[in-house]
């Protein structure tokens, strides 16, 4: 037997209203000076798909709405709770006196390997993504409460930032469902 495609209107998936009203996953996601609009509303999409509890735009990243972004978010930026703050260490320490536990997905010295980073289910996460070309503000990593990287093996030194939140949310999605 042949493996059908299914339709959009079989995956049964919740409007608007309904992902608005959801239990959300405990995970918030900050960008901290996204420059392309595309790769804004390419995370809005992956947030939507896995119920992040809300989205920061910081610095110079854009905000909705925007043509370029809806263009990549497909609606999503209607359903994911987002904030706009000027400054991103200033939304760190607000998480923080919330009981936030705040990572920077960088490279650096003291980093975890995403692979060996553990989560506790009562405790709701922030990551924070950074500017495609100089990556997450060196005074954003210091607050931070940890540096979670991802393991690259080929010859590049990154990923792409929409990449990048694909990889990392869908990982932290699965450590705090199991």
């Amino acid at each position: 037997m042949k493996n059908r495609k299914l339709k959009n209107s079989e995956l049964n998936r919740i409007n608007t209203e309904e992902y608005k009203a959801s239990e959300k996953t405990p995970l918030i996601i900050i960008l901290d000076n996204i420059r392309s609009l595309n790769n804004i509303g390419s995370v809005f999409r992956t947030a939507d798909a896995f119920l992040v509890k809300k989205i920061y735009l910081c610095g110079i990243t854009a905000k909705p709405p925007h043509k370029d972004i809806n263009k990549t978010a497909l609606g999503a930026q209607d359903s994911v709770e987002w904030e706009y703050a000027e400054n991103t260490v200033d939304v760190v320490s607000k998480l923080q006196s919330e009981g936030v536990f705040v990572t920077s997905i960088e490279q650096a010295e003291l980093a975890i390997n995403l692979n060996d980073f553990s989560v506790n289910k009562h405790i709701t996460y922030a990551v924070i993504f950074g500017n495609e070309v100089k990556g997450v503000q060196q005074k954003v990593v210091s607050a931070s409460d940890a540096v979670i990287e991802i393991p690259q093996f080929g010859t590049k030194h990154s990923l792409n930032i929409s990449v990048s939140v694909g990889v990392v949310v869908w990982d932290l999605f699965c450590k705090l469902q199991k």
